[in-house]
């Protein structure tokens, strides 16, 4: 009688732990870029809600971080600005496919006290980042800013100091600007940056701002306005006067891609158009085209799922987020490539 009882005992604790799994969700874990994770912490509340059968789970670490973590298959999918070199997707143990998420802008926020409305040029953003410009009333920005009450202060610098899809960005940009930068700092996710502070992560960036005035340094946009920092109005490569916006961002894909390449990695910075915001970028999911590593056929076709929501219905989140939706063109290359995505040979999602 006591054996069964401890038999009982046991069978129903082994139901209970099966039935706490399966209120918790299949785990999806992802990580990586920091410059999507507030539309990313919107599409996973969403999608966990309606899908209880799994729970994605994204940590935001930068995009060396989700490059190097996708490589060493410590998470389901990575997160990454910056598209993968040649190199790494050499390194990695198998082919990876970049799946566009959405677009979006790159800001250089500032903590000038009297300051509205700064004026930036990338001649401007170059020389300042060179360490070339070190005054905020140097005569190149007194020049593009007329009226502006530029203080005779020394200007502060910040930085990412983790490897960044922002910074791969951001510098990608400033090889197009300025070809001192190009020869001697290049577009990478880490640099050796030639002057400034460093901040870990886009909200890492925003606080050396915010503490420090006479600062200058680069966030996603959403950080910039959750963070209430005022943002410089570019001067794009038409000579035009442009704010971060949506629409920038959307003229900018449209002026930099005649065709999408087929494996989606593309640079939208410095694009030409009136209307192109000069310092804008997509960001990627990562993830390998042969899922039968994971050996787990339910998880491949959970995390597809997922992936192929926020390509099509999670784009709705975008604009509300400060995020450019994928043009519908590239939406539906996307969607055809992740339905080529295999399990032991055969594809993950149905038809």
């Amino acid at each position: 009688m006591k054996a069964c009882s401890w038999l009982v005992c046991v069978m129903a604790a082994m139901l209970l732990g099966m039935s706490a799994a399966r209120a918790e969700g299949a785990p999806l874990p992802g990580a990586g870029a920091t410059f999507p994770a507030p539309l990313y912490t919107k599409w996973i509340a969403e999608y966990n809600g309606k899908n209880p059968q799994v729970k994605v789970d994204y940590q935001a670490i930068g995009s060396g971080g989700g490059i190097k973590a996708i490589t060493d298959r410590t998470v389901l999918f990575g997160g990454s600005d910056a598209p993968m070199t040649d190199e790494q997707l050499k390194a990695a143990p198998a082919k990876i496919l970049h799946v566009p998420m959405v677009a979006g802008p790159v800001v250089m926020i500032y903590n000038v006290k009297g300051v509205e409305g700064l004026k930036l040029d990338g001649e401007a953003v170059g020389k300042i980042f060179m360490g070339e410009i070190t005054k905020w009333n140097d005569p190149h920005l007194v020049k593009i800013n007329p009226g502006a009450k530029l203080p005779d202060a020394d200007i502060i610098v910040a930085h990412r100091s983790d490897g960044s899809g922002t910074s791969w960005i951001f510098t990608n940009y400033l090889c197009k600007v300025s070809e001192h930068w190009k020869k001697d700092v290049g577009n990478a996710t880490s640099v050796k940056w030639p002057t400034g502070i460093g901040g870990k992560g886009n909200a890492g960036v925003a606080q050396v701002v915010q503490a420090q005035e006479n600062s200058i340094g680069y966030v996603e946009l959403a950080y910039a306005d959750n963070a209430k920092i005022p943002y410089a109005i570019q001067i794009n490569k038409a000579g035009k006067e442009v704010k971060a916006s949506i629409d920038g961002v959307v003229e900018a894909a449209k002026n930099s891609v005649e065709e999408i390449p087929a494996d989606f990695r593309v640079s939208i910075t410095n694009a030409g158009g009136e209307g192109s915001y000069p310092i804008s970028g997509f960001t990627y999911l990562l993830v390998y085209e042969d899922l039968s590593y994971l050996k787990d056929a339910t998880k491949a076709k959970e995390l597809l799922k997922y992936i192929d929501w926020c390509v099509n219905d999670g784009q709705e989140f975008a604009k509300d987020l400060h995020y450019a939706r994928l043009p519908e063109e590239m939406q539906k290359k996307v969607h055809e490539a992740i339905a080529k995505i295999v399990f032991d040979g055969k594809p993950v999602l149905d038809k």
